[in-house]
């Protein structure tokens, strides 16, 4: 069985990472120790761009973000083999050790993007978070709805006519509404300095007995609704929570350790842009200490919205991000291989091993956890710009 050190190598990186703009966070130590914005360069040695910029909220908001990234003057902090494998089980504050690479951006997400998400989101909906329930309702609804609303476009003609015969037959839904109406889902998965990254442990609601990971690609956008680059995301979802109640999704989403990000913001350049995230392919794996295995792929050509119409549905006139934000854009995964009785369907252990993983972004790895049991959540705005200023760096 793999561990979770076993994943943190070069392998967690993109394939070709040295061609990458690769940009990222991590917590350095020192007198005062802190976090800093950070860039892998091709030798594989990475920089503190702190001095440069001391947040990724203001290094991605640079028109010359790439050739920072690439060539700025800064120390060398480590290696990036040796910055990936600290940021384990054996991260300690003496050595440098990967964050999530964010830090003042706002953190949304966009839900019920592909067909398979909005059956399962349905089928949650009728069982009200009991997985007794799931199987039967998953068949019904699946003989109701069927399997053919990929190619159906949000907000079309078609898609308001598939409503008028759901909500005659009485099968319409809320999710429904938002995966085939005209305005997608925008939420706050989680606050603003909360996520975590590669390495770290997830956190699940301890009273939690239905639940999943979601792998997803998070895009990174400016204040000035730019996209300028692309990451990796779990958008930890407690399925019983947001089945008993669609007013519990805030419960349901963000609990302390429940999103992950990382390991790097790749950064759109010559080699790589939106057309790659629009073709990738999310490879999900889940190894648990009982011997339970799942894996599967999610390809983003199967989404129902483009990405960048998701963005707009999050920015604009209507609502600003001073300090930019991260949007989750959605899976496709919402795992039914029984684990347990019949028919239960998926939930996660503590223990388990999430991989998530594409060749462009690299590999997100973490365990699970309860959020509980999770490392507390004690550094966010105020103790970030004590930190700065402790250290010098706010000007």
């Amino acid at each position: 069985m793999k561990t979770l050190n076993d994943l943190l190598n070069l392998d967690a990186l993109p394939s070709d990472w040295r061609e990458a703009a690769l940009v990222g966070r991590a917590w350095l130590p020192g007198e005062p120790a802190g976090p800093s914005p950070i860039a892998v360069r091709p030798n594989g040695d990475v920089v503190d761009l702190a001095a440069v910029e001391p947040t990724m909220s203001q290094l991605l908001a640079r028109p010359d973000r790439v050739a920072l990234a690439r060539s700025a003057p800064g120390k060398v902090i480590a290696t990036v083999a040796t910055l990936l494998a600290n940021s384990g089980d054996g991260r300690n504050a003496g050595r440098a050790s990967l964050l999530a690479p964010i830090d003042l951006q706002a953190i949304k997400a966009s839900g019920v993007t592909f067909v398979q998400s909005l059956l399962e989101r349905v089928i949650e909906e009728q069982a009200r978070g009991d997985t007794g329930k799931a199987e039967a309702i998953r068949a019904q609804v699946t003989r109701i709805i069927g399997d053919n609303l990929a190619a159906v476009k949000p907000g079309s003609r078609e898609a308001d006519e598939i409503k008028r015969v759901l909500v005659a037959q009485g099968a319409w839904s809320q999710y429904l509404e938002v995966g085939i109406g005209p305005d997608a889902v925008i939420f706050t998965k989680a606050q603003v300095m909360s996520a975590v990254g590669l390495g770290a442990e997830v956190g699940l609601h301890p009273k939690s007995s239905w639940n999943n990971p979601e792998p997803e690609i998070v895009l990174a956008v400016t204040a000035a609704g730019e996209t300028v680059g692309a990451t990796l995301g779990n958008d930890v979802n407690l399925r019983d929570f947001e089945g008993r109640s669609a007013l519990l999704l805030g419960k349901s989403k963000d609990n302390n350790a429940s999103c992950a990000i990382g390991p790097f913001i790749r950064l759109f350049d010559e080699s790589f842009g939106i057309d790659d995230v629009r073709q990738a392919e999310l490879a999900l794996e889940i190894s648990g200490t009982d011997g339970f295995v799942l894996d599967g792929v999610s390809p983003m050509n199967k989404i129902s919205r483009d990405p960048l119409d998701i963005v707009n549905h999050a920015w604009g006139s209507f609502h600003q991000y001073p300090d930019g934000f991260m949007l989750f854009l959605g899976t496709m995964f919402a795992p039914i291989k029984d684990r347990g009785a019949p028919g239960m369907g998926f939930t996660h252990k503590v223990g388990d091993l999430v991989s998530i993983s594409t060749p462009k972004l690299g590999r997100l790895a973490n365990r699970v956890t309860t959020s509980d049991q999770a490392a507390p959540w004690t550094f966010g705005i105020s103790a970030l710009m004590k930190n700065l200023a402790a250290r010098g760096l706010l000007r």
